[in-house]
């Protein structure tokens, strides 16, 4: 279930803006629940009070009050993981909504061509975090990580030890074994001894994949092209 929120202070865009969203999840083939605002401290009302939880945000950003940005700001603590959508008439909006690690950004003008466009890929990336679990199971325990939780995973001797949002997990099986388990695109080498999940790097810059959580990973010289080439690759097919 997908749950995604409109804010915009225009009664008329909301409307049309929940139409184009319930058709795209209706195109998906993918369960949803869409609430509407045209308060944006109702929006952040219901997201810090009430513990509302949302996927995906689509929030104008010239709206009387608080802006878009500022709102964008005041919800990422709450749900830090959350897709934002901007939407706006101001082109110069799109370097300060990149560097606030949004989505997509989506002029008015252009509305009825890039807003399905964009949620479709931000559905079709908020189904496939939500996917597989990888299970540790021994004589003492069972631990289902899901993947999408996964940052990395190095080799540590004999063991593998799987770095994730909820901790650090130890399986004693070579790097290459749980790689093979996994069998998931997402999951790439980065280097003989490090494995990176490709939904949590943000940028390869000088050498290093950038994780959302601010962990630099080295990129051995060996891997550094491949890697590059399976990222465009990867995203090029799921965005």
């Amino acid at each position: 279930m997908i749950h995604i929120a409109i804010c915009d202070d225009d009664k008329h865009a909301v409307v049309a803006h929940k139409q184009i969203a319930q058709n795209c999840l209706t195109q998906n083939k993918s369960a949803g629940e869409i609430a509407v605002y045209t308060d944006s401290g109702n929006l952040l009302y219901d997201i810090a009070e009430d513990e509302f939880f949302f996927d995906l945000i689509l929030l104008d950003i010239e709206m009387p009050g608080s802006t878009g940005m500022e709102i964008a700001e005041k919800i990422k603590p709450y749900l830090p993981e959350v897709k934002i959508i901007f939407i706006t008439s101001h082109i110069e909006y799109a370097v300060d909504a990149f560097e606030l690690s949004v989505f997509r950004y989506v002029p008015k003008g252009e509305l009825d061509k890039r807003l399905p466009a964009a949620i479709r890929d931000a559905v079709k990336l908020i189904e496939l975090e939500e996917g597989k679990a990888y299970t540790i199971q021994t004589n003492s325990r069972l631990e289902k990580i899901p993947y999408r939780d996964i940052y990395y995973i190095e080799r540590d001797g004999k063991n593998a030890s799987i770095t994730a949002s909820g901790g650090i997990s130890k399986v004693r099986k070579s790097l290459q074994q749980v790689f093979e388990e996994l069998d998931a695109e997402e999951f790439i080498y980065i280097d003989r001894g490090c494995i990176v999940n490709l939904i949590h790097v943000m940028q390869i810059k000088n050498g290093t994949a950038v994780l959302k959580n601010e962990t630099a990973l080295p990129i051995s010289r060996a891997h550094l092209q491949e890697v590059k080439e399976q990222m465009n690759r990867y995203w090029g097919t799921h965005i």
